[in-house]
């Protein structure tokens, strides 16, 4: 009877974590989407929506937190999407924010973190199982701003521009130091097998149903930035 009663609480505390496991991931995906649509809906004071309608892939990393004290850094998770030769974005890979510095210093306990990849090359590094700032690949701040659609040479140059949001405030970040990497456990648990992002991006895998708030916010931003950037263009 006690071996019975022993097997039935692992069984619900088993199920009681996966339960909390997935709710959190969903949790996390709106996150994401939610961050996504206002850091690019702000066009007077976020990302530029020319260098949006260019972007190769996108990755959101809502909520970065400081590491413990006496680590040092931060962590985050977050997704990465790339655009389809199809049409279209790819499904969401998961990503892993850790180490370097973010840029606590404009204030919050956490800050949200957009990076947008600007060709071939800058996907590349970013699918790799993982890579360091500074040491295999460089991200450059990201402008602030539509005035910022003038951009400098180092920009307009840049594989890969980064920005934060803390409180309300946007910056453009180096991530300097950080390291950027494929989160498997997050891909195991959306897609449920071991997948690589390199896999999920470039082949023809389907969205999971727990993923489709933040397609959604994808292909919205995606294709406002798409119509601002041409309406620019016609204007000039």
């Amino acid at each position: 009877m006690g071996r019975l009663v022993s097997s039935m609480t692992a069984a619900a505390l088993a199920a009681a974590m996966l339960t909390t496991v997935v709710r959190a991931d969903d949790e996390r995906l709106k996150n994401a989407a939610i961050v996504l649509g206002e850091m690019t809906a702000a066009s007077d004071s976020g990302i530029p929506q020319s260098l949006l309608a260019r972007a190769r892939c996108i990755v959101v990393v809502p909520g970065v937190k400081k590491a413990a004290l006496g680590i040092g850094g931060q962590y985050g998770r977050g997704y990465i999407s790339c655009r389809r030769e199809s049409g279209g974005w790819s499904a969401p890979g998961g990503i892993r924010v850790e180490g370097g510095s973010i840029g606590f210093q404009i204030g919050g306990a956490e800050t949200d973190v957009i990076l947008l990849v600007l060709n071939e090359r800058g996907a590349d590094r970013l699918l790799s199982s993982r890579f360091t700032v500074g040491a295999d690949a460089s991200v450059a701040a990201g402008p602030v701003g539509r005035s910022a659609a003038a951009q400098t040479d180092a920009t307009m140059m840049a594989e890969i521009l980064a920005w934060s949001r803390a409180r309300g405030v946007f910056a453009g970040i180096s991530l300097q130091g950080s390291t950027l990497r494929e989160d498997n456990g997050e891909n195991r648990e959306l897609y449920g097998r071991d997948i690589t992002n390199r896999e999920i991006v470039t082949g023809n895998t389907e969205p999971p149903p727990a993923a489709a708030v933040l397609m959604d916010a994808i292909e919205k931003a995606a294709a406002a930035a798409a119509a601002a950037d041409a309406a620019d263009t016609a204007a000039n």
